[in-house]
């Protein structure tokens, strides 16, 4: 059952949002823990997310994700709505999952788009983990959300953080500009913080939507999935956050502490977390 659970810290006036569930795989039982809290920014909750499992046919699939809005709170909600939806209709998504994500990303984004005039002009980065029968992981992102898989204890980044410097050629080769302004980061035409975002549409033109997208088999030294909004790893090293995870077990917990640590690191942007352990 869902619980909302509200607290206020003296390094921040936070609200929580935090739940758990579990799902099978060919060796035991997958549980997964996610927690969410707004920053000190002057706006509403901008970041959303996903973790249940759905059984289809003869499979399991867990669904994990994390929306992080920026400027309105429309489209990252459109993306908690259809994404996943869009990812499985695909006709070849058992087939090649690849191809599939990676259209379902397209044919979203140009959904996006040609609602703007109820979606507004905002956009969202994501982050999205399908998890195929407790055996076989696909995580795909466009944005500076990640996901982080620790095997053994190492912490291994399974996704690329679409930073504006990274891919400036691209961005100048459409016409747009990275400025890098003294002290601040780098910005699309000075104004977004990533080169790769979902709706935008005054800056789609310079802007990518096409996911980096890899896959992992789980195997018995697979022990912890961390997904989560810049909000946490602009102040936590991957390593750091796996070394949390991994000696808390249950993963409500850990996502809560995880959270917690990077308040303590001053971060003060929205931070949404997903813990998933394994073994």
């Amino acid at each position: 059952m869902d619980k909302l659970c509200c607290f206020n810290a003296s390094y921040s006036r936070v609200r929580s949002a935090s739940n758990y569930g579990k799902g099978r795989s060919h060796e035991g039982v997958i549980k997964y823990g996610f927690c969410l809290v707004k920053g000190k920014a002057n706006h509403p909750m901008e970041d959303y997310h996903v973790a249940k499992f759905v059984q289809i046919q003869e499979h399991e699939l867990g669904l994990f994700a994390i929306y992080d809005g920026h400027v309105q709170q429309t489209v990252p909600a459109y993306l908690q709505k259809h994404l996943f939806s869009n990812i499985l209709k695909e006709e070849d998504f058992w087939v090649d999952p690849n191809s599939s994500i990676s259209k379902a990303y397209e044919k979203t984004d140009q959904a996006i788009l040609s609602h703007s005039s109820d979606l507004g002009r905002g956009g969202s980065t994501a982050v999205t983990a399908i998890l195929i029968n407790g055996q076989r992981l696909w995580v795909a992102n466009v944005g500076d959300s990640r996901a982080v898989l620790s095997r053994g204890g190492e912490a291994i980044q399974m996704t690329i953080d679409h930073e504006p410097n990274a891919e400036r050629s691209i961005i100048e080769n459409k016409g747009g500009f990275v400025s890098n302004m003294p002290g601040d980061v780098p910005r699309v035409n000075g104004q977004l913080a990533v080169s790769r975002a979902f709706g935008d549409k005054s800056l789609k033109s310079h802007l990518r939507s096409d996911p980096d997208i890899r896959d992992i088999n789980i195997d018995a030294n697979t022990d912890v999935l961390i997904l989560a909004s810049d909000g946490l790893w602009k102040v936590m090293s991957n390593q750091e956050a796996v070394d949390i995870a991994r000696r808390i077990k249950d993963p409500m917990k850990a996502a809560k502490q995880l959270i917690t640590e990077a308040l303590l690191n001053e971060s003060k942007d929205d931070i949404s977390c997903i813990v998933v352990r394994f073994r």
